[in-house]
């Protein structure tokens, strides 16, 4: 993506570039010579949406996924199945090469909560800068580069924005890496226009900056041998199943642990379906969709009555009415969960209006 996202930062949290540069001794080409253009060599066994070539700088790569990094490899060839199929069908509607699913690999290595030093995160490591330009939501309760259906929705945006640009899908992915007034300041001054062809990537990669450099032979590797793992000694394995869900409205600051109980699930398993929601609680204000495994809506509508008629029934039973505060929660958000209001909830507790709640402070809802 642009500079600040360079995923040379991903050793720990999901990419694999870092690791990759790490395990290699690079050489730092001289910026005044001309980059050697490779050969692509014609692939057999497989058929590419995208014009991959195999060259020295692409080998390179193979031979340390399926040697040296084989066990994180085989980490992202797992994961990959839990995402794969949702990216190949949005690149296939939107008429994209489905093959720039291997984009995410080494972006994140499928990992929707990746963050990079850099404060790139996500399956496709957005900053937020670039995020919010593509229509992601990011504050203190939701962070939609974590949402993977949100999240690819962008990418792809950007992506074929970039390849309107540049006319070249490795381009493309250079500009995603390394931003693309960069790019296209190098394409002019190397061949003096900004679209170009695949070739053209290799005519200007000596002047790209070092993550740059190898991030599209990166995205060539991990091609080559997440097609054809059994090829490079990774055919054993077993790829993660996609999980069918659907979707829930939950009331705004409502904790997705007290969803968690009302489907029947772990309280873990719902924060995972839902890593964008970063205080793991709906965010204030009106209902929010929480993604549920599928099945389970039924179960939600019998066990989570609407939050306004909670403290009605217990009244109406003599019942005090209680709320234990959870992380991330405001005197807002849990008279919102409840129907009532702050003042209300203040006065109930004896509260003044500078008063802190806790987590676990039990608070009285009023009728």
């Amino acid at each position: 993506m642009d500079p600040r996202a360079a995923f040379s930062a991903a050793v720990t949290t999901g990419g694999v570039l870092g690791l990759v540069l790490a395990g290699l001794n690079l050489p730092t080409p001289l910026v005044s010579a001309p980059a050697p253009l490779p050969r692509p060599v014609s692939l057999e066994a497989t058929t590419w949406d995208l014009p991959v070539a195999r060259n020295q700088f692409v080998q390179r790569f193979v031979d340390l996924f399926h040697k040296q990094q084989q066990d994180r490899m085989a980490l992202y060839l797992k994961r990959s199945g839990r995402y794969e199929g949702m990216i190949r069908t949005k690149l296939r509607e939107r008429g994209m090469p489905e093959d720039l699913l291997y984009l995410s690999m080494i972006e994140s290595g499928f990992n929707p909560n990746a963050r990079s030093k850099a404060a790139a995160v996500g399956l496709w490591q957005f900053v937020p800068e670039t995020a919010r330009d593509y229509g992601l939501r990011i504050d203190e309760y939701v962070d939609e580069r974590r949402h993977p259906e949100k999240s690819t929705d962008a990418a792809l945006r950007y992506l074929d924005d970039l390849y309107e640009q540049f006319g070249s899908w490795s381009l493309a992915a250079a500009a995603y890496n390394s931003g693309a007034n960069r790019v296209a300041r190098i394409m002019m001054e190397v061949t003096g226009a900004v679209k170009g062809t695949e070739r053209d990537f290799w005519r200007i990669r000596a002047r790209l900056p070092a993550a740059t450099r190898e991030h599209v032979p990166l995205v060539f590797a991990a091609a080559l041998v997440g097609k054809e793992p059994q090829k490079y000694g990774l055919g054993w394995v077993e790829r993660l199943l996609p999980i069918e869900l659907e979707k829930v409205d939950v009331p705004g600051g409502t904790p997705l642990d007290r969803v968690s109980a009302a489907i029947g699930v772990e309280p873990q398993v719902l924060r995972e379906l839902n890593p964008h929601l970063v205080r793991g609680m709906t965010p204030p204000g009106n209902p929010y969709p929480v993604s549920i495994p599928a099945g389970r809506r039924t179960l939600f509508a019998r066990n989570f009555p609407a939050p306004s008629a909670e403290p009605a029934a217990a009244a109406a039973a003599g019942q005090p009415v209680t709320h234990r505060v959870a992380s991330g929660e405001s005197l807002a958000s849990i008279a919102h969960q409840h129907g009532t209001t702050v003042s209300a909830l203040q006065r109930a507790n004896n509260l003044g209006s500078g008063t802190v709640i806790r987590i676990g402070q039990l608070l009285r809802i009023p009728a």
